[in-house]
């Protein structure tokens, strides 16, 4: 007799379980595949978050990040001007329909100004990402320290 509620009170976790997992990939439908935010010496106040995020729905626009742990947090991209690289501020990054937005070291990034406190490498932050349409995205990323310097050089000495 206890064996079969038992049972029967799983198999209605189980249902449950498979319903609010069914539900949530509806409502994401930016999904985090990849990212971190790098860890600085505790003397500078800047950091950056680098992430992959990968489209399953329809075209959106990322058009702000909070980040509790720091003052502010801007969306950059790198351009170059007058053969210098340099980092410009923008409204938000696009993200097609079933495509990919790479914020990555070389190029487009999310800049961390004013840390409230230093950022413990190994640890993680959260972060909220919200997008054109009024979704809101939570996020847990790594706290690393930068990509091995040999990968970084290759980035930066084209010129």
């Amino acid at each position: 007799m206890e064996f079969m509620t038992l049972k029967r009170i799983f198999k209605q976790l189980f249902n449950i379980g498979l319903l609010s997992c069914l539900s949530f990939t509806t409502m994401a439908q930016v999904v985090l595949v990849d990212g971190y935010v790098r860890a600085m010496p505790a003397t500078v106040p800047n950091t950056a978050a680098y992430l992959t995020l990968e489209n399953h729905g329809a075209a959106t626009r990322l058009v702000a990040v909070e980040a509790p742990f720091a003052k502010e947090a801007q969306l950059h991209t790198l351009i170059e001007e007058n053969g210098m690289i340099k980092m410009r501020q923008v409204p938000g990054f696009d993200i097609d329909s079933h495509a990919s937005l790479i914020l990555s070291e070389s190029g487009n990034h999310i800049m961390l100004m004013g840390l409230l406190s230093p950022l413990e490498v190994d640890s993680s932050v959260a972060m909220k990402l919200k997008f054109a349409d009024g979704t809101e995205q939570k996020i847990n990323l790594p706290v690393k320290k930068q990509a091995s310097t040999s990968d970084t050089e290759h980035h930066h000495h084209h010129h």
